[in-house]
Protein backbone atom coordinates (compact mmCIF):
# COMPACT_ATOMS: atom_id res chain seq x y z
CA UNK A 1 0.00 0.00 0.00
CA UNK A 2 3.02 2.54 0.91
CA UNK A 3 3.91 1.73 -2.78
CA UNK A 4 1.22 2.67 -4.24
CA UNK A 5 0.32 5.90 -2.40
CA UNK A 6 4.03 6.99 -3.24
CA UNK A 7 3.46 6.27 -6.74
CA UNK A 8 0.47 8.01 -7.03
CA UNK A 9 1.90 10.93 -5.20
CA UNK A 10 4.68 11.18 -7.69
CA UNK A 11 2.06 10.64 -10.80
CA UNK A 12 0.29 14.00 -9.01
CA UNK A 13 3.43 15.69 -8.73
CA UNK A 14 4.37 15.12 -12.38
CA UNK A 15 0.40 16.13 -13.67
CA UNK A 16 0.71 18.63 -11.46
CA UNK A 17 4.12 20.11 -13.09
CA UNK A 18 2.56 19.84 -16.70
CA UNK A 19 -0.34 21.74 -15.85
CA UNK A 20 1.36 24.51 -14.41
CA UNK A 21 3.36 24.44 -17.48
CA UNK A 22 1.22 24.34 -19.74
CA UNK A 23 -0.89 26.77 -17.92
CA UNK A 24 2.43 29.47 -18.12
CA UNK A 25 2.92 28.45 -22.05
CA UNK A 26 -1.00 29.28 -22.72
CA UNK A 27 -0.68 32.98 -21.01
CA UNK A 28 2.57 34.15 -22.69
CA UNK A 29 1.07 33.32 -25.67
CA UNK A 30 -2.30 35.18 -24.99
CA UNK A 31 -0.09 38.21 -23.52
CA UNK A 32 2.06 38.37 -26.81
CA UNK A 33 -0.82 37.81 -29.53
CA UNK A 34 -1.66 41.39 -29.83
CA UNK A 35 1.85 42.67 -29.77
CA UNK A 36 3.72 40.42 -32.46
CA UNK A 37 1.88 39.19 -35.81
CA UNK A 38 1.94 36.13 -37.17
CA UNK A 39 5.47 35.63 -39.05
CA UNK A 40 5.46 35.01 -42.77
CA UNK A 41 5.03 31.87 -44.60
CA UNK A 42 8.03 30.69 -45.66
CA UNK A 43 8.19 30.98 -49.63
CA UNK A 44 7.51 27.97 -51.82
CA UNK A 45 8.67 27.45 -55.24
CA UNK A 46 7.29 29.43 -58.57
CA UNK A 47 5.63 27.54 -61.74
CA UNK A 48 9.13 26.54 -62.76
CA UNK A 49 9.73 24.50 -59.15
CA UNK A 50 12.61 27.37 -58.71
CA UNK A 51 12.46 27.66 -54.66
CA UNK A 52 11.31 31.18 -54.20
CA UNK A 53 13.19 31.63 -50.91
CA UNK A 54 16.94 32.41 -54.00
CA UNK A 55 20.03 30.49 -53.74
CA UNK A 56 21.81 29.48 -50.66
CA UNK A 57 24.33 31.71 -49.53
CA UNK A 58 25.54 30.13 -46.54
CA UNK A 59 24.44 26.40 -44.25
CA UNK A 60 22.39 24.75 -43.84
CA UNK A 61 24.19 24.20 -40.35
CA UNK A 62 22.96 22.98 -37.68
CA UNK A 63 21.52 24.77 -34.53
CA UNK A 64 19.71 25.49 -31.43
CA UNK A 65 16.90 27.68 -32.15
CA UNK A 66 16.48 29.44 -28.27
CA UNK A 67 13.31 31.84 -28.45
CA UNK A 68 12.22 35.03 -30.22
CA UNK A 69 12.07 37.91 -27.51
CA UNK A 70 11.12 41.54 -27.77
CA UNK A 71 13.74 43.53 -28.94
CA UNK A 72 15.64 44.96 -26.68
CA UNK A 73 14.35 43.33 -23.48
CA UNK A 74 15.97 39.75 -23.75
CA UNK A 75 13.77 38.48 -21.10
CA UNK A 76 10.57 39.16 -22.78
CA UNK A 77 10.05 36.32 -24.47
CA UNK A 78 7.20 36.08 -27.41
CA UNK A 79 4.87 33.18 -26.83
CA UNK A 80 3.01 33.72 -29.50
CA UNK A 81 3.10 31.50 -32.55
CA UNK A 82 5.48 28.93 -31.20
CA UNK A 83 7.92 31.56 -31.38
CA UNK A 84 8.81 30.78 -27.95
CA UNK A 85 9.22 26.95 -28.60
CA UNK A 86 13.07 25.84 -28.29
CA UNK A 87 13.80 23.10 -30.83
CA UNK A 88 16.62 21.97 -32.58
CA UNK A 89 17.09 23.50 -36.24
CA UNK A 90 19.04 24.14 -39.57
CA UNK A 91 19.80 27.44 -40.73
CA UNK A 92 20.40 28.35 -44.03
CA UNK A 93 20.91 32.37 -45.59
CA UNK A 94 19.35 32.71 -48.96
CA UNK A 95 19.52 35.36 -51.55
CA UNK A 96 15.78 36.40 -49.98
CA UNK A 97 16.44 35.96 -46.07
CA UNK A 98 17.38 33.50 -43.78
CA UNK A 99 15.40 30.20 -42.75
CA UNK A 100 15.14 28.39 -39.74
CA UNK A 101 13.95 24.99 -40.56
CA UNK A 102 12.88 23.66 -36.79
CA UNK A 103 11.79 20.54 -35.44
CA UNK A 104 8.54 20.34 -33.76
CA UNK A 105 7.63 23.20 -34.63
CA UNK A 106 6.93 25.58 -37.55
CA UNK A 107 9.77 26.79 -39.76
CA UNK A 108 10.70 30.42 -39.13
CA UNK A 109 11.20 32.67 -42.16
CA UNK A 110 13.08 36.05 -41.82
CA UNK A 111 12.69 38.04 -45.29
CA UNK A 112 15.59 39.96 -46.02
CA UNK A 113 13.65 43.39 -46.37
CA UNK A 114 12.83 42.68 -42.78
CA UNK A 115 16.04 41.83 -41.18
CA UNK A 116 17.39 44.58 -39.28
CA UNK A 117 20.83 43.69 -38.14
CA UNK A 118 22.51 40.32 -36.38
CA UNK A 119 25.13 39.71 -33.34
CA UNK A 120 26.68 37.90 -30.61
CA UNK A 121 25.06 37.58 -27.23
CA UNK A 122 25.74 36.29 -23.70
CA UNK A 123 22.07 34.84 -23.30
CA UNK A 124 18.55 35.49 -23.93
CA UNK A 125 15.07 34.11 -22.00
CA UNK A 126 15.54 29.88 -22.02
CA UNK A 127 19.19 30.26 -22.58
CA UNK A 128 22.80 31.39 -20.89
CA UNK A 129 25.70 30.46 -22.31
CA UNK A 130 28.05 33.27 -21.52
CA UNK A 131 30.49 35.14 -23.90
CA UNK A 132 29.52 35.35 -27.25
CA UNK A 133 27.51 32.03 -27.30
CA UNK A 134 24.19 33.08 -28.89
CA UNK A 135 24.15 34.60 -32.60
CA UNK A 136 21.05 36.98 -32.40
CA UNK A 137 18.73 38.19 -35.77
CA UNK A 138 17.22 41.22 -35.08
CA UNK A 139 13.76 41.78 -38.11
CA UNK A 140 10.59 43.66 -37.30
CA UNK A 141 7.76 41.28 -38.09
CA UNK A 142 5.50 42.57 -40.48
CA UNK A 143 2.10 43.69 -39.91
CA UNK A 144 -0.49 40.92 -40.01
CA UNK A 145 -4.27 40.02 -39.21
CA UNK A 146 -4.62 43.76 -37.50
CA UNK A 147 -1.22 42.98 -35.27
CA UNK A 148 1.28 46.22 -36.09
CA UNK A 149 4.44 45.34 -36.97
CA UNK A 150 7.10 44.47 -33.83
CA UNK A 151 10.93 44.13 -33.88
CA UNK A 152 12.15 41.27 -32.32
CA UNK A 153 15.01 39.35 -31.68
CA UNK A 154 15.66 36.18 -32.41
CA UNK A 155 18.74 33.74 -30.97
CA UNK A 156 20.55 30.88 -32.10
CA UNK A 157 22.87 28.24 -30.82
CA UNK A 158 25.46 27.07 -33.57
CA UNK A 159 26.31 23.61 -32.52
CA UNK A 160 29.70 24.04 -33.80
CA UNK A 161 31.04 27.29 -32.14
CA UNK A 162 33.13 28.08 -34.86
CA UNK A 163 29.65 28.71 -36.92
CA UNK A 164 28.65 31.80 -35.30
CA UNK A 165 30.90 33.77 -36.58
CA UNK A 166 30.60 32.75 -39.69
CA UNK A 167 26.50 32.97 -40.03
CA UNK A 168 26.61 36.54 -38.38
CA UNK A 169 29.38 37.38 -41.28
CA UNK A 170 26.57 35.58 -43.95
CA UNK A 171 24.05 37.50 -42.95
CA UNK A 172 26.21 41.14 -42.47
CA UNK A 173 26.88 40.15 -46.08
CA UNK A 174 23.05 39.74 -47.36
CA UNK A 175 22.36 42.47 -46.01
CA UNK A 176 25.10 44.69 -47.60
CA UNK A 177 24.37 43.08 -51.15
CA UNK A 178 20.64 44.60 -50.56
CA UNK A 179 19.26 48.05 -50.71
CA UNK A 180 19.20 49.36 -46.91
CA UNK A 181 15.45 49.85 -45.24
CA UNK A 182 15.11 53.89 -44.31
CA UNK A 183 15.57 54.01 -40.87
CA UNK A 184 12.78 53.02 -38.02
CA UNK A 185 10.91 55.38 -36.48
CA UNK A 186 11.63 54.57 -33.08
CA UNK A 187 7.69 55.69 -32.12
CA UNK A 188 6.70 52.82 -35.02
CA UNK A 189 7.03 49.85 -32.09
CA UNK A 190 5.88 51.74 -28.99
CA UNK A 191 5.98 48.62 -26.58
CA UNK A 192 9.88 48.28 -27.93
CA UNK A 193 13.01 49.31 -25.75
CA UNK A 194 16.13 50.98 -27.08
CA UNK A 195 18.68 48.14 -26.88
CA UNK A 196 21.29 50.19 -25.60
CA UNK A 197 19.49 50.99 -22.46
CA UNK A 198 20.21 47.62 -21.25
CA UNK A 199 23.07 45.39 -20.91
CA UNK A 200 22.47 42.21 -21.42
CA UNK A 201 25.64 40.41 -20.15
CA UNK A 202 23.93 41.60 -16.86
CA UNK A 203 20.40 40.28 -17.16
CA UNK A 204 19.95 36.54 -16.20
CA UNK A 205 18.23 34.06 -18.56
CA UNK A 206 14.68 32.98 -17.52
Amino acid sequence: MKILAVALLVLLAIFLVLYVTLIGRRRLAQRTTDLVPRPPAVPGTDPSGVAETGSVRFGPLEAVYVSTTLHGDWLARVGAHGLGDRSSSLVSVHDGGVLIEREGADDLWVPVHALRGTSLAPGMAGKYVGADGLVVLTWAVPEADGVAAALVDTGLRTRRAEDRGALVDAVRHLLATQQQPAQQDPQQYPHQQDPHQQDPHQQEAR
